[in-house]
C-alpha cells in the first residue's frame, strides 16, 4: 500500500484572507513522506505540479487535520477531486474516539516525547520574509511528526494526550486504515 503522508503552509492567514475557507489561501509549501521509496520531499507553490502524479498513485493519503484543511486547499490547485483518494484525517480519528480535537502538539509531546518546532503563524511570518528554508523544514517537521503518530497509532491502537499535567489514552480504531479502497478517479492530467 503506497501511503503518502503529508502537510501544507500558508503565505496567508484567515484573517489577511477574510475568511475561514481554507481554499481562500495560498500555498507556501507542500511536504510528503512517499512509503513506496521511504523518503521525504518537499515542493514550493511553484511546483505543486509535481504532487499530482504522487498523489493520484497513492492508495492512502494521511495527514492531521488535511481533510479539513489541507485537501480544500490543495484541491483549489488541482484539476482533479482529491477527495476521490482515500485519505485519513488523524485529527478526526482522534475527534471520533475523544469527542473534540486536540493540537498535533498536544498528541505529539504526550504520545512520542516530542513537540512541534514552530506554528503556522510562523511559516506565514518566514514567507513574508522570504526564508522559505525555514518554512520547509517547519513542514517536513510536522510531516515527520504525523507519521510517527500515524505508526504509533497502527501499533498500539491508542494515541496519547496530555490534559492538565495528566497523560490520558484515546483509544484508535485502524482495523480500516490500511485497507485499499476502490478509486472511482478519473485521472484529468495528462500523465
Amino acid at each position: 500500500m503506497r501511503k503518502i503522508i503529508f502537510d501544507i503552509e500558508t503565505q496567508n492567514t484567515f484573517e489577511e484572507a477574510g475568511s475561514s475557507d481554507p481554499a481562500d489561501l495560498s500555498i507556501s509549501v507542500l511536504c510528503y513522506y512517499d512509503s513506496a521509496d521511504d523518503s521525504y520531499h518537499s515542493l514550493k507553490y511553484d511546483e505543486l505540479n509535481k504532487f499530482w502524479p504522487i498523489a493520484e498513485q497513492a492508495d492512502l493519503l494521511i495527514g492531521y487535520n488535511s481533510d479539513h484543511f489541507d485537501i480544500p486547499l490543495l484541491n483549489k490547485y488541482y484539476a482533479g477531486d482529491l477527495t476521490k483518494i482515500k485519505s485519513l484525517d488523524l485529527l478526526s480519528e482522534i475527534k471520533k474516539s475523544l469527542g473534540r480535537r486536540i493540537k498535533m502538539d498536544t498528541v505529539a509531546e504526550a504520545t512520542l516525547g516530542i513537540n512541534k518546532s514552530g506554528h503556522g503563524l510562523e511559516a506565514v511570518a518566514w514567507w513574508k520574509s522570504g526564508e522559505i528554508d525555514k518554512i520547509i523544514k517547519y513542514c517536513i517537521d510536522d510531516v515527520k511528526i504525523t507519521k510517527e503518530i500515524y505508526d504509533y497509532a497502527m501499533k498500539n491502537q491508542c494515541l496519547k494526550y496530555k490534559e492538565f499535567g495528566e497523560i490520558k489514552t484515546i483509544k484508535i480504531d485502524t482495523k480500516d486504515w490500511e485497507t485499499k479502497a476502490d478509486s472511482n478517479m478519473t485521472f484529468t492530467l495528462p500523465f
